[in-house]
């Protein structure tokens, strides 16, 4: 591939911006809710201002992929990151919680093209060499807005106006956007091919059919209601039908054959499991340090950030080491420091130390950064140009769906064992029916009208459910350690040494 008219340096400022954006989106509105809710009401409906985007980016994240394999990068990255600017000036005019979620729903489906889109161009702009160093760059940029999209929000909404968590997406976009248009040119002719329509249709209907499912389970209705079953029940079935119309189409979606390849289908198993610690980390520490310390969303945000940090370092560190061992060596102690940090967290209680649960924070961190460029360079390795879109979206999008489904199993098992510490602390209280999975101990008016031998033993049942879902992520660890143990001892190859060794 020819690359004399691409501008590197500034086609990749262009796609940080792009990435950084897209996962940003992802967080940026949790510290903000409370100010929408207050001026909008709804609380019935908050939830799904969080669902609607990540819905629809888990939907459209293939689709996106397999285009830009058929007509390539650059037009859809563009409609992503337009798609994306039009949902977030519509987001920033909303009236009403209603139109807030159906413009975020808009607003996901360009972030699903911009997430893999940005990857497969990194992979396809840089030789084998500098690839890992790169990807290692990028999977900082995406563990960065994970925790500085909430301090963002809260900025945002304290100090200027929420709607300007939506706006500031603009600028940013359209200076993207123009760079990209200046600066990156495709030379490579892709070949157009049909469209598997009836594919996409079937795959989008059984994910609309587990996402929904998944968000609406546990919260909406029980998780035994027919509405419920009927939903994982849709998503079975459909399944079935899209592997069956997969088989017979003649440019499927998603190629079927990839998950043959061992080092491919363990990629992608590791990173829905890496995608479900993460979000773990993301959701009930800062619960922890607001429910149990008394502390402040600030405080919350401030514990997350030496996660952050041993994200970047581990995400860069571990693209250094692309090429130089095996991905099976690298990830191995990536997930060794995985279930130390789990181990660690599983043991917190109400008179953990702040400093030990920051150093808990900078491990977990250091575990699961190295992820995000080895993750992207093992699953392509057999891969060959005409898939790498597909590939690249595939990563993000079962690390998306590892998230969903691990906030929930996980969210159940806290809400469970909290409840019935709750009953034998509070059994003839009001205080039992209100107290859920422990949110409302984060509220100053709540906690203030609890006597205070009392409000010890409900914090400490948060810190020990808390403790108590940490036991069950070892669980997630041990799964994703065998994954990486059958990734074998497959490395990256340079051309040149690859060449060097045939002539020997």
């Amino acid at each position: 591939m020819n690359h004399q008219k691409t501008n590197i340096r500034w086609t990749v400022v262009s796609l940080m911006m792009g990435l950084l954006l897209a996962s940003l989106d992802q967080t940026i509105v949790s510290t903000a809710m409370p100010t929408i809710l207050s001026e909008f009401g709804g609380m019935d409906k908050f939830v799904w201002v969080f669902s609607a985007y990540m819905i629809a980016s888990v939907v459209s994240m293939p689709l996106f992929g397999k285009l830009s394999d058929m007509y390539g990068r650059k037009l859809f990255f563009i409609t992503g990151i337009s798609v994306f600017m039009i949902g977030s000036a519509l987001c920033g005019t909303s009236q009403s919680m209603t139109q807030l979620i159906i413009y975020r729903a808009i607003q996901g489906i360009g972030g699903g093209a911009l997430m893999p889109i940005t990857f497969t161009i990194i992979f396809d702009i840089f030789p084998p060499e500098k690839r890992g160093k790169m990807q290692g760059l990028f999977g900082a940029v995406f563990g960065i807005s994970s925790v500085f999209g909430p301090i963002a929000g809260a900025y945002f909404t304290d100090h200027i106006n929420w709607r300007w968590i939506f706006y500031i997406n603009l600028p940013m976009g359209i200076l993207s956007l123009l760079m990209l248009l200046a600066f990156y040119h495709e030379s490579r002719e892709h070949k157009k091919q049909s469209i598997d329509w009836l594919g996409t249709i079937i795959f989008a209907g059984a994910v609309l059919c587990l996402m929904f499912g998944i968000e609406l389970g546990g919260k909406e209705y029980d998780w035994t209601s027919w509405r419920i079953v009927g939903l994982f029940a849709g998503f079975a079935v459909l399944l079935l039908v899209f592997l069956f119309a997969e088989i017979r189409a003649k440019s499927p979606i998603i190629p079927l054959y990839l998950f043959k390849i061992r080092m491919f289908s363990a990629s992608q198993i590791v990173s829905f499991f890496y995608g479900a610690i993460l979000i773990s980390s993301a959701t009930y520490i800062p619960l922890f340090v607001q429910g149990v310390y008394g502390g402040t969303a600030t405080n919350s945000g401030q514990v997350l950030t030496p996660m952050m940090l041993g994200v970047v370092a581990s995400s860069m560190i571990g693209g250094r080491f692309i090429g130089k061992t095996a991905y099976r060596n690298i990830m191995l102690v990536s997930v060794a420091i995985l279930l130390v940090s789990s181990l660690l967290l599983s043991t917190m209680e109400i008179n953990t130390p702040r400093w030990m649960v920051t150093i808990y924070m900078i491990l977990t961190g250091l575990g699961i950064g190295s992820s995000f460029p080895v993750i992207s360079m093992s699953s392509l390795h057999y891969v060959g140009f005409a898939e790498r879109g597909i590939v690249t979206s595939l990563i993000a999008f079962f690390r998306t769906i590892g998230s969903a489904v691990g906030v929930t199993v996980l969210g159940a098992l806290q809400v469970d064992y909290f409840q019935n510490k709750l009953q034998a602390i509070a059994a003839n209280s009001p205080l039992a029916g209100q107290l859920g999975d422990g949110h409302a101990l984060l509220l100053p008016q709540v906690r203030s009208h609890i006597p205070a031998a009392i409000l010890q033993r409900l914090t400490g049942a948060l810190a020990d459910s808390i403790a108590y879902i940490y036991s069950w992520t070892i669980v997630f660890v041990v799964i994703a350690a065998v994954m990486i143990l059958l990734m074998g001892r497959t490395k990256m190859e340079f051309p040149q040494k690859a060449k060097a060794r045939d002539d020997k």
